[in-house]
């Protein structure tokens, strides 16, 4: 039997309210790690964008070992991607009649988790 060598966990959330510069901060330092470190990693953190990462990465191990087959041990993230989402904007009343724009910011979090090569 022939492995496809090129198989890769993928999750993608989007609209997740925080900035993209918080995500980001958090995803540089998971970067290219194995799935247990960054486990590890993702639950010290004091960030709030820590939280939604951690839910990501568990699902795109999830979907590695049940969709693909794949071990989770052998895990690492290969691609980990923060791109900026839609800005939803409200308006806050002021004095004298007057309103100003609150401007919420959301991201879109791509994680991509492959299986190590065994040499």
């Amino acid at each position: 039997m022939i492995k496809n060598e090129n198989r890769e966990a993928k999750v993608l959330a989007q609209n997740i309210c925080m900035s993209v510069f918080k995500a980001r901060r958090v995803i540089d330092q998971i970067r290219g790690r194995s799935y247990e470190e960054a486990l590890m990693i993702l639950e010290l953190m004091p960030y709030r964008a820590s939280y939604p990462i951690l839910k990501l990465v568990y699902s795109a191990a999830a979907n590695a070992s049940h969709n693909m087959g794949l071990n989770e041990v052998d895990l690492f993230i290969s691609k980990a991607e923060v791109n900026r989402g839609t800005i939803m904007k409200k308006l806050k009343p002021r004095a004298r009649g007057r309103s100003y724009l609150i401007k919420k910011t959301t991201c879109h979090i791509k994680i991509f988790l492959k299986e190590k090569y065994k040499v």
